[in-house]
C-alpha cells in the first residue's frame, strides 16, 4: 500500500473510475459522502491524505476542511471543487490546505498532487541522491586537475551546495560527502602553499583577499556616488550564508561571491586587514599604535575604526563613515533607533559578532555543544538567530534605505576532529589552528610551515619566529594532558588554518529592491 486517502464528494459514485485508477497504483481509498462522515472516520483513523469536494450539501467544503484542521493540524487537505471564485480560493489557501483542483479533475492531476504532497520527501531524496553521485565523479576529476583560484571558488560551492540538499532531504550520503570534502581540503591546502607567498607579494596577480576589500569593492561604489553599508559577520561560513539568505529574498536583488581570507584566518590579523587594506606586517609597520602583537594581553580588535580612516586617508577618499560593534540583540535594538541618522552618511561600517561568540560558546559549554552538534544544527542556529532576534528587523530597516549593502567577513571556521601534536615554548600563541614562537616542534605533514614570516608580510615577534598552519580538519593539541585535550575539542568549530570553509569566505552585494 503506497498511502491511505480519505475521499470526500457528495457525488462520490462518480468518481469510482478514479478510486480504481488509485486503487491500481497501490493506494487505499476510504470513502465519505458528506463532512460530518469525514470528521468522524478522520477521528478513528489515520490518513495520509484527504481530497475534499468544497461544495457539499449541509457542512460545507471549507466548513469541514476547518474542523478536520482541528483533529489532524498536519493532515494534508487537498481542495477538489467546481467553484473558481477568488474568495473562496483565498479562504481555502488561508486555511492552509495542500493543494486546489478543480473540477472535473483527471487522474493524473490527482497522482501529481499525491506525489507532491504525501511522497515528495523520498522523491526529492532519490533525484537529490542520483545527482550527487553523478556530480560525485566530477568532482574528484577536477580536484586531479589544476585549478585556478576562481575554479576552486566554483567547486566550493558545489559543495557547499550538495552538503545543504543532501541534508535537507535526510540523506544517507553525508559520509560520501564529507570524505569528498576531506580530498578537497587536502587538494586546497597543497594549491595555498603553492600559490599563497605570491599572492601576498604580487598583488595584482592574486584573487581578491581581504586587504583587497575596500580598494576593489567599496571604493568603486563610492566614487559611482552609491553610499554603502558594510556588514562585516564575524565567523561567517559560506554554508551559514545559504541557510540565512533567502530571509533576504523578498527585500533584496542578492549579488553572490566569494573571496579569499589571508592567513592566519583569525579576526586579529584577517580584520584588520579588512580595514586597514594592508597586510599585518604593513599594519605594524606603518602604524605601530594600532597592532598588537600577540604576546600582549591588549585586546588585537580595538583600533578598527582608526584603521579605516586611515584607509580611507591613504587613498586620500573625503567620505564620512560610521562604524560600530555589535555584540548582541540589545546593541542592535539600539542601532535600531538611530538608524535613520546614517541616511546621510555615505559609508556606514557594522561589525556584528554572534556568530563568532556562538563557535567559542559551542566550545566552552556542554548544552551548546549539543544544540549545534552537527554541521547542520550549527547552520540552524544561525539561521534562528537571523530570523528570531532584531538583525533581521535591521536588514528590513536597511532594505528602505537607498544604500549598496555589502555582507562579508573575515574568516570562516571548520569543524575539526584530527589531533596534531604541537610543542613550543610558554609563549606559544593558544590559537587551535595556526602556532607562531621560537622552537616549535610538529609533524610538518599536517601543517603548512612558514619560517620566512615576512615573505608571508606576517609579524616576526623574535628573529626566530616561524608560523605553522593546520591544515584539513586537524587541530594542535600539547602533549601535557593530551587525552583530555583532545577529547575536549574534537568536533568544535576552529579558525586560523587552511581549509575552504576558514579561507572561501563569502562577499555577498544586497541591493533593496524599493529603490
Amino acid at each position: 500500500m503506497t498511502a491511505r486517502l480519505l475521499w470526500v464528494d457528495d457525488e462520490i459514485d462518480m468518481l469510482r473510475a478514479h478510486i480504481i485508477f488509485l486503487q491500481k497504483k497501490d493506494y487505499e481509498v476510504v470513502t465519505a459522502s458528506n463532512g460530518p462522515d469525514a470528521i468522524d472516520l478522520c477521528r478513528e483513523q489515520r490518513f495520509d491524505l484527504v481530497l475534499l469536494d468544497e461544495n457539499m450539501p449541509g457542512l460545507s467544503g471549507l466548513e469541514t476542511l476547518m474542523q478536520l484542521k482541528d483533529i489532524a493540524p498536519n493532515l494534508p487537505v487537498v481542495m477538489v471543487t467546481k467553484n473558481e471564485e477568488e474568495d473562496i480560493m483565498d479562504q481555502a489557501i488561508g486555511s492552509k490546505i495542500a493543494d486546489y483542483l478543480i473540477k472535473p479533475v483527471n487522474p493524473k492531476q490527482i497522482l501529481l498532487t499525491l506525489k507532491k504532497n504525501i511522497h515528495q520527501r523520498e522523491i526529492v531524496q532519490e533525484v537529490t541522491q542520483t545527482g550527487y553521485r553523478q556530480d560525485f565523479g566530477r568532482i574528484g576529476m577536477q580536484l586531479s586537475e589544476q585549478l585556478n583560484p576562481d575554479e576552486w571558488k566554483e567547486l566550493y560551492r558545489r559543495l557547499v551546495h550538495w552538503e545543504l540538499e543532501l541534508a535537507s532531504t535526510g540523506s544517507a550520503m553525508d559520509d560520501m560527502l564529507r570524505m569528498q570534502k576531506e580530498e578537497a581540503n587536502a587538494t586546497f591546502a597543497k594549491f595555498i602553499k603553492r600559490h599563497y607567498a605570491h599572492w601576498v607579494q604580487h598583488p595584482d596577480e592574486r584573487p581578491l583577499m581581504s586587504p583587497d576589500l575596500f580598494k576593489r569593492c567599496i571604493f568603486p561604489r563610492l566614487t559611482a556616488g552609491r553610499k554603502v553599508f558594510l556588514l562585516v559577520l564575524d565567523n561567517l561560513r559560506y554554508d551559514q550564508w545559504r541557510a540565512i539568505s533567502g530571509e533576504l529574498a523578498d527585500d533584496f536583488d542578492i549579488d553572490e561571491d566569494l573571496y579569499y581570507t589571508i592567513l592566519p584566518t583569525a579576526t586579529q590579523y584577517a580584520r584588520n586587514a579588512i580595514f586597514a587594506g594592508l597586510m599585518p606586517l604593513q599594519i605594524k609597520q606603518m602604524y605601530p599604535d594600532l597592532w598588537v602583537d600577540e604576546e600582549e594581553d591588549e585586546g588585537k580588535n580595538l583600533n578598527e575604526k582608526a584603521l579605516i580612516a586611515h584607509q580611507l586617508e591613504r587613498f586620500r577618499r573625503r567620505e564620512q563613515f560610521t562604524y560600530h560593534k555589535l555584540n548582541d540583540s540589545q546593541a542592535v535594538s539600539q542601532l535600531l533607533t538611530q538608524i535613520k541618522q546614517f541616511a546621510a552618511t555615505p559609508l556606514n561600517v557594522l561589525v556584528i559578532n554572534f556568530i563568532d561568540i556562538l563557535s567559542h560558546a559551542r566550545t566552552e559549554s556542554r548544552m551548546v555543544r549539543e544544540l549545534a552538534g552537527s554541521e547542520g544544527a550549527y547552520r540552524g542556529i544561525t539561521q534562528s538567530w537571523f530570523k528570531h532576534t532584531p538583525i533581521r528587523q535591521l536588514f528590513r530597516q536597511l532594505a528602505e534605505l537607498d544604500y549598496d549593502l555589502i555582507i562579508t567577513t573575515d574568516h570562516g571556521s571548520i569543524k575539526v576532529d584530527q589531533p596534531s601534536k604541537v610543542v613550543g615554548d610558554r609563549n606559544v600563541n593558544t590559537n587551535l589552528r595556526y602556532k607562531l614562537g621560537r622552537n616549535l616542534s610538529y609533524n610538518a605533514k599536517d601543517v603548512y610551515e612558514v619560517r620566512e614570516p615576512k615573505a608571508l608580510l606576517l609579524p616576526q615577534p623574535n628573529l626566530s619566529t616561524a608560523y605553522i598552519f593546520a591544515t584539513g580538519n586537524r587541530f594542535f593539541a600539547y602533549p601535557n594532558n593530551y587525552n583530555h585535550y583532545v577529547q575536549y575539542y574534537t568536533d568544535t568549530f576552529q579558525h586560523g588554518g587552511i581549509s575552504m570553509e576558514e579561507m572561501l569566505v563569502p562577499l555577498i552585494t544586497l541591493r533593496p529592491k524599493r529603490r
